[in-house]
C-alpha cells in the first residue's frame, strides 16, 4: 500500500512539474499567448494598410481625380484651362 501511495505521489509530482515548469507547460502557453497578441496587432495594422491600398487602386482604376492629383503632385502637370504662376522670391 505504501509503495502504491508513493508511486501515486511521484506521478502527481511529475505531472505538476510538467505542467508548471517544463518547456511544454504553462510558461510556454503564456509566451505563446503574448506572441499571438503581438502578431494580431501586426496583422490588424497590415489589414488596414491593405484596405487603404485597395481603395487607392480602385480609385486609380475608375476615378480620374486620383490620376489628376498624382499628375499634379508628382509630375508637375497643369490642366488645359489653367494658368501656371511661378512666384520667385
Amino acid at each position: 500500500m505504501k509503495l502504491l501511495f508513493g508511486t501515486l505521489v511521484a506521478v502527481i509530482l511529475m505531472l505538476q512539474y510538467q505542467l508548471w515548469l517544463s518547456d511544454d507547460g504553462n510558461n510556454a502557453l503564456n509566451l505563446l499567448k503574448q506572441e499571438l497578441g503581438a502578431q494580431r496587432t501586426i496583422n490588424d495594422e497590415l489589414e488596414e494598410r491593405n484596405r487603404l491600398l485597395e481603395i487607392e487602386v480602385i480609385d486609380l482604376k475608375y476615378g480620374l481625380e486620383a490620376v489628376e492629383e498624382r499628375a499634379r503632385s508628382e509630375l508637375g502637370m497643369i490642366g488645359e484651362d489653367e494658368i501656371f504662376y511661378l512666384i520667385v522670391r
